[in-house]
């Protein structure tokens, strides 16, 4: 009867996935977290841009009315703690290439047309990190505005 002796190599190999696994588990945990986190901010981030384009709807169907579009901005979507602020803001301006210049509703633009009336919307959410102690940089308060249009 021979008698069966183990191969050292096969020997030294056994625990070596544990160890990997024990030595890579942290870093997947932190990674995971930290998509998790900033996945959380995008969903914020979309919140805050639907409820600005809800008090953007609410100003181009109703006309201006500062209370209605702030109702419409705080109730678009079910984020706790979302704000109007500051308060929508009615203007005259005029149209240009980098966007809407406000000037006196009885000046001209240029090529002599009439001031166009138009309506700034902004909406504002604190940001609180599920995980604090990970302290990524985001930004503590998302914001976002919009201007439409009126006439």
């Amino acid at each position: 009867m021979a008698l069966r002796t183990r191969n050292p190599v096969r020997w030294f190999r056994r625990g070596t996935a544990a160890i990997e696994f024990a030595l890579t588990i942290p870093f997947l945990l932190v990674f995971l977290m930290a998509v998790f986190e900033i996945g959380f901010a995008m969903y914020e981030t979309m919140q805050v841009y639907n409820s600005v384009e809800a008090g953007v709807l609410y100003a181009s169907k109703k006309g201006f009315n500062a209370a209605g579009i702030s109702a419409a901005v705080v109730n678009a979507t079910g984020a706790q703690g979302l704000i109007a602020s500051p308060a929508p803001v009615q203007f005259c301006g005029c149209p240009q290439a980098g966007g809407v210049t406000a000037i006196s509703c009885s000046a001209t633009c240029t090529g002599g047309t009439a001031p166009g009336q138009y309506a700034r919307i902004y909406a504002a959410l604190p940001h609180t990190s599920i995980l604090p102690a990970f302290a990524l940089p985001l930004p503590a308060t998302l914001t976002a505005q919009a201007i439409v249009r009126l006439n």
